[in-house]
């Protein structure tokens, strides 16, 4: 994965449109369908991290879909609807939604919204994860030790591991510099300030072919970085 994708259902072409300028602003890959019939092609694609859903829709009502999303998985569903009532967002909780918001929105509140409950899934991951792979590397979660594809162990400071943690924890995510320092040492960012770089260079050094061409951990330009290779997770 590259980038969280975050499937948006709503028959409004206009709103569709909206919604997806707002979240490309911020890096995220964003499919829009109009009824649930197309929604049901592609929601159970493990790539789709979060799904974006309207109430009002021209074939089943969104309750009846989200209720059909929820039996057969996790992925997180925020309700986003014109339908204010008390009752509508008690039931869109009940089903199983993780957030419930109401049209017209703010763009602002509506990326935090969907940051916070990407995070929250982040989080659940790496609390029920023992182990993350990716381009045959190992992360051990427990034990905070690092294995090469030849499986020796490689030599990763605290720092370090705490970095490679979120960078394949939150693999289709980029990862900004003021993060990387709140990892480092907890203070703020600054533009001058080239710690983050640094951080990201040592790492690359550990787990690159070759850390002057990287391929798994990318440069997303004024952004930050982003960690490209396929994870996969590894419970207990």
């Amino acid at each position: 994965m590259t980038k969280s994708k975050i499937l948006f259902v709503d028959d409004d072409e206009r709103m569709c449109r909206l919604v997806r300028r707002y979240f490309e602003r911020q890096g995220f890959d964003t499919i829009c369908a109009h009824n649930s019939t197309d929604a049901r092609k592609v929601m159970y694609d493990k790539s789709i991290t979060l799904i974006l859903l309207d109430v009002r829709l021209p074939d089943v009502d969104g309750f009846t879909l989200a209720h059909e999303i929820r039996s057969q998985s996790t992925v997180p569903i925020i309700f986003l609807t014109a339908r204010a009532e008390i009752d509508d967002k008690v039931n869109g909780l009940d089903i199983g939604a993780d957030d419930y918001i109401t049209k017209p929105f703010e763009e602002k509140e509506l990326i935090a919204r969907v940051q916070t409950v990407l995070r929250r899934s982040y989080t659940e991951t790496e609390t029920n994860t023992t182990f993350v792979k990716f381009s045959g590397w190992s992360l051990d979660m427990l034990k905070q030790t690092l294995s090469s594809p030849d499986g020796n162990d490689v030599e990763i400071t605290s720092t370090e591991f705490s970095l490679l943690s979120k960078l394949v924890l939150q693999s289709n995510n980029t990862i900004n510099r003021e993060e990387i320092l709140n990892i480092l040492s907890g203070r703020e960012w600054s533009p001058l300030d080239r710690s983050a770089d640094m951080a990201i260079s040592k790492l690359r050094k550990k787990i690159e072919e070759d850390p002057k061409k990287p391929k798994i951990i990318k440069t997303i330009r004024n952004k930050g970085y982003r960690l490209t290779a396929e994870v996969n997770y590894v419970a207990a």
